[in-house]
């Protein structure tokens, strides 16, 4: 109450005005306006000022810029900067003073734009950090609004590592630095790659520093390729080699990383300047054939997937890390050169005897044909001496015919044990690759797995008919098959072939017998272990001309009883009866034979 008591009222305040109403100053109104208006900013149209954020929400801003009203600015044109808050201090661009509504019309994008591409300029030059907004994506990279201008921010200067998605950006606000301006036609180029680059140059210099060999750091999978994977230790990149991933074989490092992923890796190598590094990812495991069962020994038997095929055998992972190769040579008894393909293929399982087995150099050789019976084990009881069988021709040569009875029981055919009576010059003129062939087992060689067989020993030997029909001295029609230096081959009834020597070809008439011609041959020699015989033409008619002039000779002292073994010579000169029965009967079994 003592400070009520205090108060005075004012000795000039008019009460008797204030009663009627008149609540006026002395000062007239028109100063009160002029006073009042001199408190306000004197603002022009077309002018860029400061002006404070009074308010904000989703969809615009209030700007007071000290005027009479305040303006309102759309927030669309403060998107490159979400930071923004009530108290920043903004250009704005007077569009209006006072619209329709008697509103304040100001604009943020124009006021930056008539001023932006100063300030870039004064970016570039100052190597000022400044903040830009991503509107879209464009060939090769994206557009930013810096300032109002449409800048290009290049794929390559977005981040330091690979971009696999750039729609993630679009619509984000980020620092930039400017890194190029075209002048003549405007163009900002800028990079917020340089931003990382500067901060991650510090921490590289500091991690290299600090390299050794055989230290172990974290790292993030940056790069995937089909060599290897790169990886970033903050800041400084180094390379994983497949061989390195695992101590199993990797055929795509995507089976045991992933892109961004965290490990932990052990540095093996780096240069001197420390710029290329190689890392190591299995190394920070055991060795596999470290924990390799103790028990394991030579004979014992495993399982496995091949995981690599080459035409001389195929590497078969027994446990991750551990592999035994399983050479072709072990892979079947048969002695036939072949690739290791014919048998396995990448991706099988299989079961295998351990044949080698060495832990200090971590190898170890396996085979699969050892889970079978040699067959040369018991080969006398199974193919003994004379026995017949039904082989496959595998190959040929000069000499014979190598043929395989069975897988690992291999055998040749000599050219001479072919046939009786064919003269064959090369196998390939008797049978072909692949066919069947009956053989029968003359010889045995266990030492070189060798079995000496023949084909023509499945029938009797002709020869010793042959010798009883093809007499000497006996005539048989024959035609010349082939014509050769020392003489020519003559193809006689059944099959066989005779030689005759070019002396003996001359004709009756002097002339020389030609290839194809069918005339009389005598027997002139039977050579029955060499399998030849030797016939003349020219005989048939010297020998005919000789006994004729014999014959003329005797004439006067001929009588019939003289006459009787002329007759019987001249049927000992040709073929028998018994003869032609023992032919008949040799035809029918070469027949037979030949079927």
């Amino acid at each position: 109450m003592e400070n009520l008591k205090n108060i005075q009222p004012l000795d000039e305040f008019n009460w008797e005005a204030y009663e009627s109403g008149e609540t006026l100053s002395p000062v007239s109104k028109e100063d009160q306006e002029k006073a009042y208006d001199n408190t306000l900013n004197k603002v022009n149209d077309r002018e860029v000022v400061e002006g404070t954020v009074i308010s904000m929400n989703k969809r615009e801003v209030v700007v007071n810029i000290g005027y009479k009203s305040d303006g309102i600015i759309p927030m669309s044109e403060f998107r490159y900067n979400p930071d923004l808050k009530p108290g920043d201090k903004v250009e704005v661009y007077i569009e209006n003073q006072e619209d329709k509504k008697g509103q304040l019309v100001l604009s943020h994008r124009k006021a930056r734009l008539s001023m932006a591409w100063d300030r870039v300029n004064a970016a570039l030059e100052n190597q000022e950090i400044i903040k830009g907004f991503i509107k879209c994506r464009t060939k090769g990279g994206m557009i930013v609004d810096v300032f109002g201008i449409e800048a290009f921010l290049p794929g390559s200067q977005i981040d330091v590592k690979p971009i696999r998605d750039y729609d993630i950006f679009v619509g984000k606000t980020m620092e930039f630095k400017v890194v190029k301006i075209n002048q003549e036609f405007r163009n900002v180029v800028v990079s917020h790659k340089a931003l990382i680059e500067a901060e991650l140059e510090a921490q590289k210099k500091e991690i290299i520093g600090k390299l050794e060999k055989g230290q172990v750091l974290e790292g993030t999978v940056k790069n995937i390729t089909s060599y290897g994977v790169f990886v970033d230790l903050g800041g400084v990149d180094g390379l994983i080699h497949i061989t390195d991933l695992s101590w199993g074989r990797v055929s795509d490092p995507h089976e045991v990383v992933q892109l961004d992923e965290k490990i932990n890796v052990v540095i093996l190598d780096f240069d001197d300047e420390k710029r290329r590094i190689a890392l190591g990812l299995k190394q920070l495991s055991p060795h596999p054939w470290d924990a390799l069962d103790a028990d394991l020994k030579v004979g014992d038997h495993v399982k496995g997937k091949v995981v690599v095929m080459a035409d001389y055998g195929a590497f078969v992972e027994i446990a991750p890390g551990v592999e035994g190769l399983i050479h072709v040579s072990e892979m079947s008894w048969s002695q036939h050169l072949r690739s290791a393909q014919d048998f396995l293929k990448v991706g099988d399982e299989v079961e295998a005897v351990i044949l080698t087995l060495d832990r200090d150099e971590r190898k170890m050789s396996l085979g699969i044909k050892q889970l079978k019976a040699d067959p040369w084990e018991n080969i006398e009881v199974k193919y003994p001496v004379g026995s017949q069988h039904k082989a496959k021709v595998r190959n040929f040569t000069n000499f014979g015919v190598f043929v395989e009875i069975e897988e690992g029981v291999d055998g040749l055919i000599h050219i001479s044990d072919l046939s009786w009576t064919k003269k064959v010059k090369h196998p390939s003129e008797f049978t072909q690759i692949g066919a069947d062939i009956d053989v029968v087992v003359l010889e045995i060689d266990k030492e070189n797995r060798r079995l000496s067989l023949g084909h023509k020993q499945l029938e009797e030997n002709p020869w010793d008919t042959f010798e009883t029909v093809f007499t000497v001295g006996s005539v048989f029609e024959g035609t010349i098959t082939e014509m050769l230096d020392k003489g020519a081959v003559v193809a006689l009834p059944y099959g066989v072939e005779g030689f005759v020597t070019p002396k003996h070809l001359v004709k009756q008439d002097g002339s020389q017998a030609q290839l194809n011609e069918k005339l009389p041959f005598k027997v002139i020699e039977f050579n029955k272990d060499a399998r030849r015989i030797f016939l003349s033409h020219s005989r048939v008619y010297e020998d005919q001309t000789r006994n004729e002039e014999r014959a003329e000779r005797r004439a006067p002292r001929k009588n019939s009883k003289r006459e009787e073994p002329s007759v019987i010579q001249n049927q000992a000169a040709s073929t028998t009866l018994g003869d032609i029965d023992a032919l008949a009967a040799l035809k029918e079994k070469l027949q037979k034979g030949s079927k």
